[in-house]
């Protein structure tokens, strides 16, 4: 059983375009959640979204292959440049087939597919793009990525709704643990600020119609539902001998995985949160500590009625109402972004480990009566942290959390 540490970070997010952005904002409680610029809302009732700002995608490719690509590639492979280099790993002179590429990602290429839909019915088969098919495919930033740096290991694509990144960095952590890989990148990217995806989560009644700048408010009693995101978020994770003989920087250490379905509803989550319970316990389990060690965790806080109650509930029947333990979402500053979600907040958390320091949940004015735990509402606080728990749920019944600790 092998030991598995982060040796590289990279994040693009409604609040940064890079490492170093994205935690400032998080420390500051600034929001990266504003009016939709992507289209036209004018017919939409919810009209708010955590875009990506400033992204030119000529930055990390030539405009041919930009043109050729969906915007979640485009993403992804900004985060991954980041963590890459971040990692100092040299590719080149490591063996491919031991590296791998594990990524997490919910819808693919939406923009392309609404687009192209549009020609079909407009213009006929015969004008459809031929890149159709490859720009929205869900495994193709996967792909994309071993291409990009010629790695050759094992290629997967985890596609589990809002849980797909968290799920794709814990079976990363088990394929280095148990000796298939050396290296992976791994994480999650999303984009799909696009009309079919609101007008379709809206019809649900799951997003947030209010302004910007209270959209987004987990555990509040005034919550009315999740803002939308995009971004990507890449981890270096590489065996801790293999890192330390190379005199790598290490992050953090991921220690245990915890995956379970509620196998109750299409989408909503089980109301008494015992699958995303068992999660979390199976990830301390497999981590060998005991819940009252757990000094922070980054919640998957939606901003959704049921699911921050779900949420409590799952805490409090591990942890009881631990007042120490300091939880807080971090998608009250950048939003939701979907299979991307847990590796933007697997990223926050590892460097809330690193900077001793746990980010806020802001908009947090009024809590939620059945929402009675200390989320860290506001203002970031100095904390030693040792270990670390992030959860991510989704569509399906998907529950997953991860146990990163200092190392």
């Amino acid at each position: 059983m092998r030991r598995v540490v982060v040796t590289g970070l990279g994040v693009i997010s409604s609040i940064g375009n890079n490492l170093n952005d994205f935690w400032n904002a998080l420390e500051r409680g600034s929001s990266g959640i504003d009016w939709i610029k992507a289209f036209n809302t004018e017919k939409f009732r919810a009209k708010v979204a955590g875009e990506v700002k400033n992204f030119d995608p000529t930055q990390y490719m030539d405009r041919k292959e930009a043109r050729r690509m969906s915007r979640f590639v485009q993403l992804a492979i900004a985060s991954a440049t980041e963590a890459v280099s971040d990692s100092e790993i040299e590719f080149d002179k490591e063996d491919p087939w031991k590296i791998g590429v594990i990524y997490g990602v919910g819808m693919g290429g939406m923009e392309m597919l609404e687009k192209q839909n549009q020609v079909l019915l407009e213009r006929g088969p015969d004008r459809v793009s031929p890149f159709l098919i490859p720009m929205t495919i869900a495994n193709m930033a996967a792909g994309t990525l071993s291409i990009r740096f010629g790695l050759k290991g094992s290629c997967i694509t985890v596609v589990s709704a809002c849980a797909s990144s968290t799920n794709a960095i814990g079976e990363a952590f088990r394929a280095i643990k148990y000796g298939k890989l050396d290296i992976a990148l791994t994480g999650g990217s999303e984009a799909t600020i696009t009309p079919l995806s609101i007008a379709g989560f809206d019809s649900m009644n799951a997003l947030s119609r209010q302004s910007p700048d209270v959209a987004s408010r987990p555990f509040d009693k005034n919550r009315d539902g999740f803002v939308m995101a995009e971004g990507s978020a890449t981890l270096v994770l590489e065996e801790y001998e293999h890192a330390k003989k190379r005199g790598a920087k290490i992050y953090a250490e991921i220690i245990g995985y915890g995956a379970t379905d509620d196998a109750s509803h299409i989408t909503a989550p089980d109301s008494e949160g015992t699958g995303a319970m068992m999660a979390m316990k199976f990830a301390l389990d497999e981590a060998e500590i005991s819940p009252d060690l757990v000094d922070y965790i980054n919640a998957h806080g939606t901003s959704t009625p049921m699911n921050d109650i779900m949420e409590t509930r799952a805490i409090k029947a591990l942890f009881g109402e631990r007042r120490d333990l300091n939880i807080s979402s971090t998608k009250s500053m950048h939003g939701h972004a979907l299979g991307a979600a847990g590796a933007i907040e697997g990223v926050a958390t590892i460097l809330a480990i690193q900077k001793g320091i746990v980010p806020p949940t802001i908009n947090l004015e009024e809590p939620d009566p059945e929402c009675n735990l200390n989320y860290t509402p506001k203002t970031a606080v100095k904390k030693e942290i040792k270990y670390a728990l992030s959860n991510s749920f989704g569509f399906g019944g998907h529950n997953a959390s991860i146990v990163f600790s200092k190392c």
